[in-house]
């Protein structure tokens, strides 16, 4: 190692498309040499640990846990959003589209009132460098709620956006088709009695209708005009992917149903599917698994949902899960194609000119455990 060269040698280095034992040179944040074996000079030994790319979450709202982490409670924003940021990072996670929603629930709920106190947090981190990855912006509009697009029109007037979610948690549709599994949901979040709920359930069906048939194309529109990539939220019929088609989405998030995912994929719509749904065998509400997807080959991209730790685990599960997937293409949901989706095309993959965003993973048996986080070449953990 020279003062402005890092080497890192004898490690299993994860390539987009093969697995390369030898060693990696970085000099002023980039890639600038990688090769078989030994280095032309002494690095650092990294024990024959693998070495991937840094992860790219392209849809978190775990930060939503740290700023209430108990229900009616909220916590200092920017102690809220170091928190997250650290946990993010010691995850593996070099570039994070942070899922701040837009738009309130017909009752109150959610986070969508607080979308500017909590972007305002996350720049105020960035502007003081305090913060570990990269963070960009992911907006999660809740398309029913009132007054949706003009939160949007202010919010990207203000902040970059580098993704926007159509989303629709009406109950009896999409991931909520199942007003069983919603009643589990939503009363173990909220406790509310069965009368409470079927009232809810009501309100919500008579006027989410109406307020998405005018949101829905303004909130296209807007995103369009500025070039902001667009990804669909949990489309189950094959009514719904066309739909996704005609507005130009680019990503299918979580689609519930395999013919929903499989119509994507074949328009080119790239799939992304929870990481924690396939740790945990298949859907917390009744829908389809995400290792189906994989083991059909229309999954391209994991992303960690509400379990930060899920995407590395999720990634290196994948091989077992789908056999006819590699360890390269599995790497490769949660870091080049995550990447390509959103533009990044200095990330994603271990290849010289790219940035040095790299991870160090230990194997404890089948667990993979992160052992250092490198972003533009430096050290975060």
């Amino acid at each position: 190692m020279t003062d402005h060269i890092t080497i890192l040698q004898n490690a299993k280095i994860v390539l987009s498309d093969d697995i390369l034992h030898g060693w990696v040179a970085v000099e002023d944040g980039l890639i600038v040499e990688l090769g078989e074996g030994k280095p032309p000079e002494r690095g650092s030994d990294l024990d024959e640990d693998y070495l991937i790319p840094g992860l790219i979450e392209l849809h978190t709202d775990h930060l939503e846990s740290h700023y209430v982490p108990r229900p009616k409670v909220r916590w200092h924003p920017l102690g809220a959003v170091l928190a997250y940021d650290a946990q993010i990072a010691s995850s593996g996670i070099t570039t994070v589209f942070d899922s701040l929603r837009a738009g309130v629930d017909v009752d109150g709920g959610g986070l969508g009132a607080e979308l500017i106190q909590l972007a305002e947090a996350i720049d105020e981190g960035r502007r003081h460098n305090l913060l570990r990855c990269e963070h960009l912006t992911h907006l999660r509009c809740e398309i029913p709620s009132p007054g949706v697009v003009e939160m949007v029109e202010d919010f990207v007037a203000r902040y970059p956006v580098g993704l926007i979610s159509l989303m629709d948690h009406t109950p009896g549709q999409r991931q909520f088709r199942d007003l069983t599994k919603y009643q589990i949901y939503y009363n173990g979040k909220m406790g509310n009695s069965l009368a409470e709920f079927e009232t809810m359930v009501a309100q919500k069906q008579r006027f989410n209708g109406e307020r998405s048939a005018a949101n829905r194309p303004a909130l296209v529109a807007l995103a369009q005009s500025r070039n902001i990539p667009l990804a669909s939220h949990d489309d189950t019929t094959l009514e719904e992917v066309e739909q996704s088609i005609r507005e130009g989405v680019a990503l299918a998030e979580f689609p519930t149903t395999l013919e929903a995912a499989k119509a994507s994929h074949a328009e080119g719509i790239t799939v992304m599917m929870g990481a924690p749904n396939l740790i945990r065998g298949g859907s917390h509400s009744g829908n389809v698994a995400a290792e189906t997807l994989a083991q059909e080959g229309v999954l391209d991209i994991l992303s960690s949902d509400y379990v930060p730790a899920s995407l590395l685990m999720a990634a290196f599960e994948l091989p077992s899960r789908a056999p006819a997937m590699t360890l390269p293409e599995a790497i490769r949901t949660v870091t080049k194609n995550p990447a390509s989706a959103t533009g990044l095309s200095d990330r994603g993959e271990i290849a010289v000119g790219k940035r040095a965003d790299l991870v160090r993973v230990h194997m404890k048996g089948e667990t993979p455990v992160v052992r250092e986080v490198r972003r533009n070449g430096q050290r975060i953990i």
